[in-house]
């Protein structure tokens, strides 16, 4: 249940149903032997291994895009955001990083921190001034929850926000997400993000504030991720190779 609460519901699904495809191959034949019983376990375990190397993965195909002296805006905090920055900083390129403090919580304080450990300049902003310092950021990157199938995504509430501003100033918008965050979900709006998607707790309603939202795949640019550098449109036929 900690888990449910503390996280967005899609982030626990999505990895759950691919995982449980993934094994059920083998499974579907009757495991009598113990050499079945090994094929059973050993596309789970490979499924593992491959989750485990997304981030560095995103982070190698997303190195390209951040060049020296680049100044740049995120938002919360998000482990991929991180390793991303974090390779960025290992080879010495010379970056700036805004970083959206995203109340209630402001997750953002929590990268700032590790950003500051690593040696690479940040700063924590209200979320109220990213339109103000939107015209110093030479590109956006984000998190996700969730990849839908449009080829939008799904993540901590304020992400919307910053992809319509930087559509409006012509700023690159990227969005980095393992593929085990790519979901079977069609939301068109705000709207039509479930209510136990939306908020974090059983007690929660239309009343309350929302944990997420949701960004339309015209915001934005590309999606870094360890299937490859996407464009929205290519995210429906990557979901297919996924779950069938």
């Amino acid at each position: 249940n900690n888990i449910y609460t503390k996280y967005c519901r899609l982030t626990v699904k999505s990895p759950c149903t691919q995982a449980d495809g993934y094994v059920r191959i083998p499974f579907c034949k009757q495991i009598n032997t113990i050499y079945m019983c090994i094929a059973f376990y050993v596309p789970g375990d490979l499924y593992l291994q491959n989750v485990s190397k997304s981030r560095l993965k995103i982070a190698k195909l997303g190195n390209p895009f951040i060049t020296d002296g680049t100044t740049i805006l995120t938002h919360s905090v998000s482990k991929v955001v991180f390793q991303l920055l974090k390779a960025a900083g290992d080879v010495k390129k010379r970056i700036m990083v805004f970083i959206a403090e995203s109340g209630k919580d402001k997750s953002g304080w929590a990268l700032h921190q590790k950003l500051q450990q690593l040696g690479v300049p940040s700063k924590v902003i209200l979320d109220c001034a990213v339109g103000f310092i939107m015209e110093k950021i030479d590109l956006v990157v984000v998190g996700a929850e969730g990849v839908v199938e449009s080829g939008g995504i799904i993540n901590k509430v304020g992400t919307y926000q910053l992809a319509v501003l930087a559509k409006a100033m012509n700023k690159p918008f990227y969005a980095v997400a393992e593929s085990f965050k790519f979901v079977r979900v069609y939301p068109l709006n705000q709207e039509d993000l479930p209510n136990d998607e939306k908020y974090k707790d059983s007690t929660s309603g239309p009343d309350d504030h929302p944990a997420i939202d949701y960004t339309p795949p015209q915001y934005i640019t590309l999606l870094f991720t360890d299937l490859g550098v996407l464009t929205p449109s290519a995210v429906s036929d990557e979901l297919i190779k996924l779950y069938y």
